[in-house]
Parts: C-alpha cells; structure tokens; sequence
C-alpha cells in the first residue's frame, strides 16, 4: 500500500513525492524502494503489486527499480485500506486465475511503504513464518511488534499467552485490537507483557480474506468478484490510471480502514509477536529513532549549525552553499526547512502538522503542500 499523502512529514512529504518516495531512512533509496527490495527475496518481483493513488501511479512507475509497471494499480478514488486491500486481492486473483490458481490457492501479505525494518532477514523469516500459518487455515494473521516504551501513536493487540511465553515466531491468539492509547494504559500494557504494537501487516489466503469481508464488511467483501469482473483480460496491461470497468464499485465502497472493518470484528485471528527492529515512520519525530544523534542528542541532516541546543531534530534541504540553518539556545524542537516551506515545532506537537498543512492549504493554496 503506498497510496498516503504523508502529511505529518509536511513540509518533507508533497502530495506529488510524499514520504515513501523520499530517502527518509536510506541515503539511497526511497522507502518505497526498501519496501520492494526487502521482500523480493521471498516473492518475486513479478507477483509484488503496488497500489496507490492515480496522481502517483507514473512517479512511482518512473522511480521504481525491479517492478513491472503494469504491477503498479491506481485506485479509482480514495477508500482507506479496505477498499485498498479489496482491490488488490481482486487483481490480484484475476492474474493467478490466467495460471489456473484459485483464491483457496493464493496467499496474500499486505506490506507498507513506510515502514523503517533494521533487521531484514529476520523480517523475511516472520513473513514466511505468517504466510505458512495463513495458508493452513481459516486464520487473519497479523504482526505485533514487543513495544520498547508506552508507545500512545501506536495502536496495540492483545494476544492469549496460557504460559506467559511462546514459542519463536509462533502465532497466537488475538483477544482483541486496542486504539492508540493514553499514556496510563499504555503504561499498563507494557507492563502487562501480553500486549504489541499494532504493525498493519497482514496475511492470509485470499478466499479467506473474502469470506471474512463478506461476513463482517458486505459492502466490500460481497464486492470483490464484481472487482473480477471489471479486471478480466487487463491485469497485464499497463493502465494509464485506474483499470478500466471498476470505477462504479469501487467508488461505492465505505471509506474504513481494515483494522476497525476487519481485523477488529473478525474472530479468526491469530498475532506473530516480531522482534526484527521496526518503526512505522509516521511522523517526523520518528526521524529521532532512526537516524543517529549527536553528542547532544540533536539528529541533523544537510546544513545546519547546532550551538547549546539538545534533543532537536533539523532538516535542511536547501541545496550546499545556499543556505544554512543555524539553532542557538532550543532545545525538543523540530525545525524542517525546504524550497517554500519552513515549519518549526516543538516535538511534543509534532502529531499536530496535518492540521498545520490543512491551514496552509486553506490561506496559500496547494503549492505549499
């Protein structure tokens, strides 16, 4: 999924180059680019899709290396993650179904493009891991990831432990999902020991994915195999935006996430606890835990001078020689300089700049966004 505006990484991320086109964690490449190139390993780049929006379909096609253009679908309009997920299992099914493959046939993982993974191979361990408990029966699998702190901008599962423990990348039982917390029960989840951090990652066969959307979200599951319909003989055509025939389905759809469509209603649901090093990215603040600070605990990039200043976080992106950023004195606060936008934020607001970037477009129009 790499259809998201990014707007909390505002004014880094643009609509037309959001985050997970930009080098945000790898010199190198794009956070898209790490996504592809982290899991073709263990799926061919040739059953690796890409959704996302009809403004980003060409970039994404110009930008990313070892995929197949016609493997990059744009979604008619905007419908969250289930439609979004919706669409890509029917896609996804009508290309195997060329192979002879039916639903019962095909296991499907649901990846982002945001995601920061330290240790890869043990990444790809727990997605085969998820994928064979997926494919031997009726189980949603998921990941959860041991939170490190009180995390409140993640949203966190509760699993079955009978014995307090388990075995390495084991899936377990999921109780319940949990919305992104306050600080107390976050607390309180932490220290209850059977508590993880959401990661959105998901697994399982695709005629299970359809029977679980049919019974708990019939506006989308019921219409999956009209999706089909509208994709027969195209899904290996390089579509100049969204394929053709699926507008009026697609557009019909509920705008929910899988999480509260889903994953929070279904009761087949099973949760391998991860421990292979991962942040979500979702905000600038996340540019703290993965890039290394200073002595001071400041993390810089580009020109920046830093003088009796700790625990900040500033980008410069103006171009070497044109200008610097210079900080004297501040201390918890994010500073992001760009071509036409400056923000400066104390870190504790940063969750606060999607409301900063509605302003900006409200009084200055789109090109500031």
């Amino acid at each position: 999924m790499a259809g998201g505006a990014g707007e909390r990484f505002w004014p880094l991320s643009r609509k037309r180059k959001p985050k997970q086109l930009l080098k945000l964690t790898n010199p190198d490449k794009s956070m898209l680019q790490e996504a592809i190139d982290r899991i073709s390993p263990v799926i061919a780049p040739d059953n690796i899709f890409v959704v996302t929006s009809e403004l980003l379909q060409g970039v994404i096609r110009d930008e990313i290396q070892g995929l197949p253009s016609e493997n990059v679908i744009a979604e008619p309009s905007k419908r969250n993650t289930a439609g979004c997920i919706a669409l890509a299992a029917a896609f996804i099914a009508e290309r195997m179904r060329d192979a002879g493959a039916t639903t019962a046939d095909i296991s499907m993982a649901v990846l982002t493009a945001d995601h920061h993974i330290s240790d890869e191979e043990r990444f790809r361990q727990t997605v085969q891991a998820a994928l064979a408990h997926a494919e031997q029966g009726r189980d949603l699998v998921t990941l959860g990831i041991r939170p490190k702190r009180a995390a409140t901008e993640y949203g966190y599962v509760e699993y079955r432990s009978d014995n307090g423990s388990s075995k390495p990348l084991q899936a377990l039982p999921v109780l319940r999902f949990c919305e992104k917390p306050d600080l107390a029960t976050a607390e309180r989840f932490l220290a209850a020991g059977n508590f993880l951090w959401n990661s959105g990652m998901f697994f399982w066969r695709l005629d299970t994915l359809q029977r679980a959307l049919t019974e708990q979200l019939p506006e989308i599951g019921s219409k999956i195999n009209d999706l089909r319909q509208g994709l027969q003989g195209c899904t290996r055509q390089v579509h100049p935006g969204p394929p053709v025939g699926i507008d009026k389905v697609f557009s019909a759809f509920p705008d929910i996430s899988i999480d509260y469509g889903l994953m929070e209603k279904a009761s087949e649901v099973a949760v391998i606890p991860a421990s292979f090093g991962w942040d979500d990215v979702g905000s600038l603040d996340s540019l703290a835990r993965t890039h290394p600070p200073d002595k001071q605990g400041n993390v810089a990039s580009g020109a920046a001078v830093l003088l009796d200043s700790n625990s900040n976080i500033v980008v410069n992106t103006s171009p070497d020689g044109e200008k610097v950023v210079a900080v004297i004195g501040m201390d918890d606060v994010a500073i992001i300089n760009t071509e036409n936008a400056l923000l400066v934020c104390p870190r504790s607001r940063l969750q606060e700049v999607k409301q900063a970037v509605k302003t900006v477009r409200e009084h200055f129009g789109e090109g500031f966004v």
